[in-house]
């Protein structure tokens, strides 16, 4: 499946909490859109992996997006290596994007500036058709790089290269994000507490679209930053 826009994640809830309304955005115009995660968040204080696959899925029939992918990486010791760029290149050539947006180049959890580090360099090797890859079926898979990478800016404040609008769908974004039931706020919860899961990490993210948003005049929004030069061929393109 073609994709316009593939979302690389770390985690499951990654991608809904950093990229959620730029997902719905995009797929509201008509692009396709769809999510690869790295890890299967097992080393998560709350929930199971079981769970966490379970939510994602709530998450993604939420959002619409037309597929998503677990590469069952190992939550907390990935590497950016050989063998994990292999199978995110493969990845990459299945669904052949466009776009890409990937995690934030630095943050809280190590596992975030790593997932950003290796999509930089399998979007690059991606394009080489000497590395040889194959699809799920054995088909050899021909080589392909997106037209372009940009990082979401996740836990830690990063100073974006640009913003989304993303007013009209912030109730979308936030309806992804508490499907994940087993990692946010639940009153009677018996699990123990995280970061994550008292009521003001929502009201953090919604203030840091709010932030964002306010950047270019909007409701709310989500910034990225981006590893090459924005170029633009029409000056009235810009909001």
């Amino acid at each position: 499946m073609k994709l316009d826009i593939l979302v690389m994640a770390a985690h499951p809830d990654d991608a809904e909490m950093s990229t959620g309304g730029t997902i719905a955005s995009a797929i509201a115009k008509g692009n396709k859109v769809g999510i690869v995660d790295f890890t299967r968040g097992e080393l998560g204080t709350r929930g199971t992996p079981e769970i966490r696959a379970a939510e994602a899925a709530a998450a993604s029939q939420i959002l619409n997006v037309s597929v998503r992918e677990n590469l069952g990486f190992r939550d907390g010791f990935f590497k950016n290596d050989e063998e994990h760029q292999m199978q995110l290149i493969a990845a990459i050539r299945r669904y052949q994007p466009e776009i890409v947006l990937a995690n934030a180049i630095e943050d809280r959890h190590p596992d975030h500036g790593k997932a950003a580090a290796i999509a930089v360099d399998a979007c690059f090797l991606s394009g080489l058709r000497m590395i040889q890859t194959h699809d799920f079926d054995g088909t050899i898979q021909q080589a392909w790089r997106p037209k372009a990478l940009y990082h979401y800016i996740q836990d830690r404040f990063i100073i974006p290269d640009l913003v989304v609008d993303i007013s009209n769908y912030w109730n979308l974004k936030e309806a992804s994000i508490r499907a994940y039931k087993s990692q946010f706020y639940d009153p009677n919860s018996k699990e123990p507490e995280s970061y994550l899961t008292s009521p003001e990490f929502l009201e953090f993210l919604k203030a840091r679209s709010q932030e964002m948003g306010h950047k270019i005049g909007a409701k709310f929004g989500e910034g990225y930053t981006k590893t090459k030069m924005i170029g633009v061929n029409d000056l009235f393109n810009l909001i």
